[in-house]
This record gives C-alpha cells, structure tokens and sequence, in this order.
C-alpha cells in the first residue's frame, strides 16, 4: 500500500490510532487492517483505530467508525471520543473552550476542551443517558453467586462491585450471561475513598488500561445500588488513571471527563 500516515492518541493509557478519512478511505479501513495495524509486535500497536470524517466539521460535526484491535466494531469508546478531540485540538480544527459533535455508531456525543497543558487536553464528554438493568443477575464463580448489574451506555457493560480472586472467572461468567448475546465491557468494582477503583476486561481488546464507557457504566450502576448519590462527581480510577463521572438526577445523563494526549505520529506502507 502506498504510505499513509496516521497519528496515536492515548487517553489514561487506552491507546488508539487515528486515521483521517481524507487520507483514509472508509473502504480501506477494515477488520484486517485494524488487526495488523494495531498488532503490538508486528504493528504499531494500540487498542483500536479512530476513523475520522471531518467533512461536517464547518457545521460543529465529525463522524467518528471505531475498531477494536481484533478487528470487531464498538458503538461507541469514551476514550476514544477524547482522543478525537484532542487531535483536532492539535490540528488547530479545536480550541480550548470549544466544542463540537462527534457522531458514533451510539449517536451524537458533544465533547468540550476545557483545558490543555503540555500538551495534554482535558476533555468532557456528553456521553448520552445510561439504561441501568431494574435488577442485577448473578453468576456463581468459586463456589461463590455474584451480582452483575448490567449497564448499556451505547455498548454493554456488566458491573460487578466485587474485586474478585478469580478475575478470569468472573469475566467468562458475565460474558456468558443470556442478556450479552453480542459480547460485553465487564468491569470489576472495589470501593475506595472518593469512588472506586476498576479493572476493565474490554470487549475485542482484552485487559485495558482504562475504558471511558466502562466508567460511565460503574457511576451509573453505583447510583442504581445506592453506593453513590446522582448529581455528585465521582472519580472512577482504572489502571491507567482517573474520570470523573457525574450522572445527572432523573434524567440518568452522564458526564465524563479526563485526559486525552497524542503519543506520536507517523506513516505506515
């Protein structure tokens, strides 16, 4: 193939690729080149690409196609969300206090850059209305029944407010529960002082060093259990660091903020 470049972008660690559509064809972007693209040995590595359409964006739009690094497509990845705006706040295309669309296979989520420092952007994100399961369901694992709430924040998470010392297990289990028949973000939940702390197993990645939906889906599911109170911030910390999420009273609204960076560019081909 003839050389393209790209650009990577990691918000807490969750790493991506970012491909322009005008360099990028849609039709060049497929399940194989994300697998070869973001092969961490025989690649450039990451945890999935960012297909971007800027065409809409003289009208405050952007269209937005992701791929994990197994080829499959997300509706949507809140980290991924920030890393587009950070690019386009590199590219001059954003400002800080500005914002814009970003349309996903999840629908529209507005995004705002609230702040940059050397050369990291503080991005918030608009991240829809989450659609909390009325009851949890459970899943035995050691001998032991746990509860899984289930959370849709465009893409399906199952919450489990338990560590867990068979964390392997506790995936298997909730990937295998009846109501994810297309797979599922699970997320493992210890509280901390301030809001929580959490493992993320990501749907066609794996072990992820943070997942933006994920936690949305914790705050969301906290709030459904009574672990934390509508309307208040709440840090959720992953392995790569924190978001703050704030899920609004009624409406089930969620706001989440954090970092998001460029790592480097290049070309491939």
């Amino acid at each position: 193939m003839t050389a393209a470049a790209f650009a990577k972008y990691e918000g807490l660690g969750n790493d991506f690729l970012v491909l322009d559509a005008e360099v990028w064809p849609e039709a060049t972007v497929t399940p194989e080149l994300a697998r070869s693209l973001c092969d961490r040995h025989r690649g450039v590595g990451g945890d999935g690409l960012l297909w971007v359409d800027r065409a809409g964006l003289a009208g405050g739009r952007v269209r937005l196609v992701i791929l994990n690094a197994d080829g499959s497509r997300p509706e949507m990845c809140g980290n991924g969300v920030r890393c587009v705006a950070a690019w386009l706040l590199d590219r001059g295309e954003l400002s800080v206090g500005g914002s814009l669309v970003v349309d996903s296979d999840a629908g529209p989520r507005p995004v705002r850059v609230r702040s940059t420092k050397d050369g990291v952007a503080e991005v918030e994100v608009a991240m829809g209305a989450a659609s909390v399961a009325g009851a949890p369901s459970t899943v035995t694992v050691g001998g032991e029944r746990v509860a899984v709430r289930a959370v849709d924040m465009g893409n399906p998470h199952g919450v489990v407010f338990a560590p867990g010392d068979d964390a392997a297990g506790l995936v298997r289990a909730v990937t295998a529960l009846g109501e994810f028949p297309k797979g599922v973000n699970v997320e493992l939940v210890a509280p901390e002082q301030g809001g929580f702390r959490v493992r993320v197993h990501e749907r066609g990645v794996g072990w992820t060093q943070a997942c933006g939906t994920g936690a949305c889906a914790v705050a969301a599911a906290a709030v459904a259990e009574g672990r934390w109170r509508a309307g208040e911030p709440v840090t959720v910390r992953l392995d790569g660091g924190p978001l703050v999420i704030t899920v609004a009273e009624g409406s089930w609204a969620v706001t989440m903020t954090g970092p998001a960076r460029r790592a480097f560019s290049g070309t491939v081909g």
